[in-house]
C-alpha cells in the first residue's frame, strides 16, 4: 500500500535516511512524504502499529524485482536422469551404465536407477536386487543412495545423489 491507499489510524513512521520518526497518523506521514517528494510505503503491514516508510516507490520496486532476478538466478535445478537396467545386464554394460550415471552426478543431477522386469525374470526379482547394490558399489565414490531400493509394480527403483 502506499500514499492514499493507507487507511490506518497510527503508523510508526521511517524517514527517507532510515531514522525512526516516531508513531503518528497516517495523514501526518503522507504530508511529510508529499513535503519530501517521495512516497509514503507502508512496510510492515502486520506489525502494530503497520510500519511505513517515506521512499521513493518506483526505485523500490525495481530493487525489489532485482532481488528477485538475483535470488532466481542463484537457484540450481536438480533434474532427475533416469538409468535403466536388466536383472541379467553384462559387467561390459554395468560399466557403461555406471559411468552415465557418473556424469550426471558430477553435473549435480539425481539418478534414478531402474531394474525392470520382463516375462520368466517376474519369478526372481528378489534374487535380482544384487544388481541395484553393485550398481551402488560402483558409484560409492562419487554417489550415496538417498532412497534404498524398493519394489514397484514390475521394476524396482532407487535414487542416487552426489556425495557432498
Amino acid at each position: 500500500m502506499i500514499n492514499e491507499q493507507i487507511r490506518d489510524k497510527e503508523v510508526r513512521l521511517i524517514g527517507e535516511d532510515g531514522e525512526q520518526m516516531g508513531i503518528m497518523s497516517a495523514k501526518e506521514a503522507y504530508k511529510l512524504a508529499k513535503e519530501a517528494q517521495l512516497d509514503l510505503v507502508k512496510i510492515a503491514p502486520s506489525a502494530k502499529p503497520p510500519v511505513c516508510k517515506i521512499i521513493d516507490y518506483g526505485k523500490y520496486r525495481y530493487e525489489q524485482a532485482r532481488k528477485e532476478r538475483d535470488a532466481k538466478k542463484k537457484q540450481k535445478v536438480i533434474d532427475i536422469k533416469e538409468v535403466r537396467l536388466s536383472p541379467n545386464i553384462e559387467a561390459n554394460d554395468m560399466n557403461t551404465k555406471a559411468n552415465m550415471a557418473r556424469k550426471f552426478l558430477m553435473k549435480g543431477d539425481k539418478v534414478k536407477v531402474t531394474l525392470r522386469f520382463r516375462g520368466r525374470e517376474m519369478a526372481h526379482m528378489t534374487s535380482s536386487k544384487h544388481v541395484l547394490d553393485d550398481f551402488a558399489e560402483m558409484l560409492s565414490d562419487v554417489a550415496v543412495i538417498e532412497k534404498p531400493a524398493k519394489l514397484e509394480g514390475r521394476s524396482m527403483q532407487m535414487f542416487l545423489t552426489e556425495k557432498r
